[in-house]
């Protein structure tokens, strides 16, 4: 029962690998979507199963791909805004969700889902 006092409702992005590892490690201050959402505010973001290659970065950064992690939320976000311009050399639009404050969290399994998408966890932050 003290299990579930810990559980608490957030909502939560699918992202795909690298993209959502550059999100979690602050690197990547803009995610593309072309669609909008009224939410503001704290966003997990879940590691899709996929990977999307991208050598420059994965040199750049020091990216494995075996070595990241897929099928799970790895942290989160603040969503403060969605924009149709960026000056970070990730935005290519249509719509821009401006990320802050982001934060990696140990990984949290989960399946994940399109759109933004509720989900019920227990979070714990990663030791630095």
């Amino acid at each position: 029962m003290s299990r579930n006092r810990k559980m608490k409702n957030y909502k939560v992005l699918t992202v795909k690998q690298p993209w959502a590892f550059l999100i979690v490690a602050g690197i990547k201050p803009v995610e593309n979507r072309d669609w909008q959402t009224s939410h503001r505010g704290l966003l997990l973001i879940h590691a899709g199963q996929s990977y999307d290659p991208q050598p420059d970065l994965e040199r750049e950064f020091g990216i494995d791909p075996k070595r990241l992690t897929y099928g799970a939320v790895i942290g989160s976000v603040e969503l403060t805004d969605i924009v149709t311009d960026h000056p970070s050399r990730f935005f290519v639009g249509p719509y821009g969700w401006v990320l802050q404050d982001a934060r990696p969290i140990v990984p949290v399994p989960l399946r994940g889902q399109l759109r933004i998408f509720n989900a019920k966890l227990n979070l714990k932050r990663k030791a630095k």
